[in-house]
């Protein structure tokens, strides 16, 4: 057997009306349908006069092309029709327009009428589920429809968008219906698709050869049709572990770990037959030795022996290589304010300590997904602080040089991650306490819009503003555990359902890269440190080679909702968040800055109208500062207008701005704790403000000794002062856009990650 060669950019197979070229990891197979209600005898399809000889013959060749995708890494959506119990979102027309024709004689049996496999076209029933044959495998998307599209009235276009995916491969049933209807109206949306000949089947065939035709008539007016063979002849060098058509190779001796923690990476090497144990021995290992180094990173380790019966209940659960779940044996930590059934939550401050008895929806979520828990990681109390020097179990140092801080809040997070003791990590972000830490550390930290991923089961901050983040190595692994965390959890009084911009997707050519973006003013950029606005400048001219057009914007809303984080009322919300008379009860017990942060909101005695003024503040500066988005368009813009003059001026996609203004020593911090904490959030505290998503991520490092902390000199009427230290430190970008932008924002964040990787190789 030839060697199996590394996926291109791109791959081309033959189609109509020409080639149609993918690039794989932005492409995806969606299959349409394949339900036993649509298929077996007995099902909705035969029961409305379908002929099931043709569909049933489309299952091999769909669960061929299945395979072929799923050896090569494609990414897997699978769509079921059908509706709730009570068929309130199924619309009267399609309930009895075709029973209610005169000449009826063959819809004996309608939705939601009892059939032989269940309620027919009833979610939950027998007959509603996929066949056996194409059953999805944990971790693939299935999307539950009640209409012919997939798109209405679902989360396909969010979850297509949240994962990059510009094109799309098409199999199912039935051609004349839900196939067809599917494909023009991804059309509409901007993607590329192509639909699989051999793949797909209707109850009538002569309408079948008619479908095909007209979605490729006139060079391609809704898109693509290809053969799974000439399909297949594409994919067969790159099939993973077994060749396409089904032989198997021989044993092989499990390879041994390379080391790498990158979710990309451990798929690879576990589908290639690393087991989960060696990794685990290796990181325990690994973990022991930089304790040495910095013992205030974890609060709470997973045993050993823990850790490598989970590592082998994994092995025994999924002995197929090919069929492992995306975490499967992925390690990850979590920040130790948020809760894990039977595990003491301490949230840095060991008088509130709790045990909860149900772990946070996310937490769950991930362990369904096979992840490895190594342990609970260190925080500044309360989640109160940018700075991780506020806790009284230590002060993580940052991996990069031990004198610098690590930021904060979530300190230990973005340490374990930094410090490649686990792939990602699951952390908070109030104020900006899961980008600082990120960017002090050359690590990604990402904080969704809030409302994505449940906050249940988090320690309250600022309740209203919480959000939980996730810190990786990189924006995919980021993407990758958003897209497993994400779910709407009607416990969670903020959760929201994810409705993306309604804004298609840009698939092909120049606009596939170009995008605009602001960044603030000269004045708010005078808070950094001269080498940082020198690595910013770098930063805003790669960004701009890469397609990026920078716009002008009003930066007053931000700056003015930054200030009213702390300088307003909402911090009073920190306080609303412990227990009645706690304050007074164990103030003696608090860090000290944190009992000064406290005692200071105590004795400002704001009123019931302040905190309405500033309520209304906040909505007055989030309007003014989602407008200047393109996600937030008028809509007398989306509708269209008669006056020109209506038109929107130039919106951005993006805010770009530096993660920190400065990166101070533990020194300086302990010297100006507060101070110094408020410069840190700068470019951070309003996101939260706002309902912002944000994703800061690496932009390159300097020289330790180029660090000028001339701002905390000035703080205290201090002269300008160098720091002579030895080796580098990372230097951090984020950006920022619109609540439920995420895809977008994060689209962009991996061109400019992109392009940082090739500049270091």
């Amino acid at each position: 057997m030839a060697p199996i060669k590394t996926l291109p950019t791109a791959l081309s197979f033959d189609a109509k009306p020409y080639t149609f070229t993918f690039p794989p990891a932005k492409c995806a197979l969606v299959m349409i349908d394949m339900q036993r209600d649509f298929l077996l005898s007995g099902g909705f399809g035969e029961i409305q006069g379908g002929t099931l000889e043709a569909v049933q013959a489309s299952i091999g060749p769909a669960k061929i092309l299945l395979n072929a995708c799923r050896q090569v890494g494609i990414t897997v959506f699978h769509t079921r029709e059908g509706h709730v119990p009570d068929l309130s979102d199924c619309p009267s027309s399609k309930l009895v327009r075709q029973a209610a024709s005169p000449t009826n004689s063959q819809h004996m049996k309608v939705i939601g009428d009892v059939g032989i496999m269940g309620r027919l076209l009833v979610r939950g029933q027998y007959g509603h589920d996929i066949a056996d044959e194409l059953q999805p495998l944990l971790g693939e998307v299935v999307i539950d429809k009640p209409g012919k599209g997939a798109f209405w009235n679902t989360e396909l276009m969010h979850k297509l968008k949240a994962r990059g995916i510009t094109h799309l491969l098409v199999c199912g049933v039935t051609t004349e219906c839900c196939f067809s209807t599917t494909i023009r109206e991804a059309n509409d949306r901007g993607f590329e698709c192509c639909g699989i000949e051999e793949a797909t089947a209707g109850y009538n065939e002569s309408f079948k050869g008619s479908t095909l035709d007209m979605i490729s008539w006139s060079e391609g007016l809704f898109g693509f049709i290809g053969s799974l063979k000439s399909l297949l002849q594409t994919l067969e060098p790159y099939a993973g572990r077994f060749a396409i058509k089904g032989t198997s190779t021989p044993p092989q001796t499990p390879p041994g770990w390379d080391g790498k923690l990158e979710i990309s990476s451990l798929q690879s090497s576990y589908r290639a037959g690393l087991s989960p144990v060696t990794v685990v021995e290796a990181l325990y290992a690994r973990m022991e030795n930089y304790q040495k180094k910095d013992p205030a990173v974890w609060i709470l380790l997973t045993p050993k022996d823990d850790l490598l019966e989970a590592a082998r209940k994994l092995v025994e659960r999924f002995p197929d290589h090919d069929k492992l779940p995306p975490l499967y044996g992925v390690p990850f930590s979590v920040k130790d304010s948020i809760d894990i059934a039977g595990l003491p939550t301490t949230t840095a401050c060991p008088v509130l300590t709790h045990v909860p008895s149900r772990s946070a929806p996310a937490f769950e979520r991930v362990m369904e997904q096979g992840a490895l828990f190594f342990g609970k990681t260190n925080l500044d109390q309360l989640a109160t602080g940018l700075t991780g020097a506020r806790s009284p179990y230590g002060i993580p140092r940052s991996v990069f040089n031990a004198e610098y801080i690590s930021g904060g809040s979530s300190s230990g997070n973005c340490v374990s991650v930094g410090a490649q003791l686990v792939s990602f990590s699951i952390a908070t972000d109030t104020a900006g306490s899961g980008r600082v830490p990120a960017g002090f550390n050359g690590v990604v930290g990402y904080k969704p819009t809030r409302g994505l991923i449940s906050a249940r089961g988090v320690t309250p901050a600022c309740l209203s503003l919480d959000c939980i983040a996730l810190i990786a190595h990189n924006v995919s692994d980021a993407q990758t555990v958003w897209q497993i965390c994400e779910a709407y959890d009607e416990e969670d009084r903020y959760a929201r359902i994810a409705l993306p911009p309604d804004t298609p997707v840009q698939s092909l050519g120049y606009r596939s890269r170009s995008f605009n973006f602001g960044i603030p003013p000269p004045e708010a950029l005078s808070a950094c440190s001269p080498v940082y606005r020198r690595k910013f400048n770098e930063a805003v001219k790669l960004l701009q080679s890469l397609g990026g057009t920078l716009r002008p914007i009003d930066w007053t809303p931000f700056e003015k909702a930054g200030q009213l984080l702390y300088d307003g009322t909402l911090v009073s919300e920190r306080i609303a968040g412990l227990p009645d008379g706690w304050l007074e009860q164990y103030r003696d017990h608090l860090h000290p800055v944190v009992r000064e942060i406290f005692e200071k909101v105590v004795a400002r005695q704001s009123t019931a109208v302040d905190a309405y003024r500033d309520v209304q503040a906040k909505a007055l500066y989030t309007r003014q500062a989602t407008s200047q988005f393109r996600s937030h368009v008028s809509s007398s813009y989306i509708f269209g207008s008669s006056h020109d003059s209506l038109a929107p001026s130039p919106k951005i996609d993006v805010l770009f701005v530096p993660t920190a203004p400065t990166h101070p020593t533990v020194e300086a911090v302990l010297g100006a704790p507060i101070s110094l904490n408020s410069l840190l959030g700068t470019f951070t505290h309003f996101g939260n403000v706002l309902d912002l998503n944000a994703v800061a991520i690496p932009a390159g490092t300097y020289a330790a000794s180029e660090l000028d902390l001339s701002k905390g000199g000035q703080l205290n009427g201090e002269p300008d002062e160098l720091v002579d230290a030895q080796g580098q430190l990372p230097f951090s970008i984020t950006f920022l856009g619109a609540g439920g932008s995420d895809a977008e924002v994060l689209h962009v964040a991996r061109i400019f990650e992109s392009a940082m990787g090739a500049a270091r190789c």
